[in-house]
């Protein structure tokens, strides 16, 4: 299970959405044996990420919950987001290329189909990505913490 301390900032019925508390990673990202991991997350991700989650625990705005995700939603969301993308140019720059009408034509024809690829596997993944955070969001676990009175 992944788990996640977050604020609550809005409750809309049955839902919460809540701001995940930023944490610096394993706890290495300072110490010159750390990937920085967390280091490259704070300066890609400025504005804390929102998530609509389940209500089970009556929690309310002001509340600090811990959102807990099913195993394997992380290692699908990953895929979703690089190996589609990945193997869709792979698989239209091989069929663009097989297409050209010439050995000269080829290298070109590999590029266009192979980048129309990529942005087609984004576009999907970014589709599907909406379908799963749904289902996660769905799926999520909130238990109430220390909140205010």
């Amino acid at each position: 299970m992944i788990e996640t301390k977050a604020i609550v900032v809005d409750v809309r019925g049955n839902d919460l959405l809540v701001v995940a508390r930023q944490s610096g990673g394993c706890g290495h990202c300072d110490s010159e044996k750390g990937c920085g991991s967390g280091k490259l997350s704070q300066m890609l991700c400025r504005e804390p990420r929102q998530f609509l989650v389940s209500n089970d625990a009556g929690a309310r705005v002001g509340d600090e919950v811990q959102v807990t995700l099913p195993e394997g939603v992380l290692l699908r969301s990953a895929i979703l987001m690089y190996i589609v993308p990945l193997l869709m140019l792979l698989a239209c720059g091989m069929v663009a290329a097989s297409l050209a009408a010439s050995d000269a034509q080829r290298d070109g024809y590999a590029l266009v189909g192979g980048l129309a690829g990529l942005v087609a596997g984004f576009l999907f993944s970014k589709k599907m990505a909406q379908r799963v955070q749904v289902k996660a969001s769905a799926q999520s676990v909130v238990m109430h913490g220390s909140g205010h009175s």
